[in-house]
């Protein structure tokens, strides 16, 4: 297993952002890098705020599940994202070709909902 962390976009927008004012000012791209994670961690990107909190909660609870596990990051961008249907969950598995059913989905919907809402 990879010794990788996960982080949210919220998470990315404070470091960037403490950074800024550590240093005075960032690069081109670290710029374009803070505007995108704030627009990213704000509902102004599917409704729902990011939280450090319910993104490493969420991340923890979605490892559990034995197919997901094996794809840390799989597990990340789902709680980065919080899909909230079938559709949305498959578009995230799909990249790994996580062969999960609709009812495994419903499971991480649920896990989803009981974490973000």
């Amino acid at each position: 297993m990879s010794n990788r962390e996960f982080i949210d976009f919220s998470t990315v927008r404070d470091l960037l952002e403490a950074a800024n004012e550590r240093r005075g000012e960032l690069s081109y791209e670290q710029m374009m890098a803070l505007q995108h994670a704030t627009w990213a961690a704000s509902t102004n990107r599917g409704g729902i705020k990011t939280d450090p909190k319910v993104f490493a909660n969420l991340f923890s609870k979605l490892m559990e599940n034995d197919k997901l596990a094996e794809n840390p990051d799989i597990c990340a961008k789902i709680a980065e994202l919080a899909p909230m249907d079938v559709s949305g969950v498959r578009v995230i598995i799909a990249s790994k070709r996580v062969p999960m059913d609709t009812s495994e989905i419903e499971e991480i919907i649920e896990i989803v909902r009981q974490n973000v809402l």
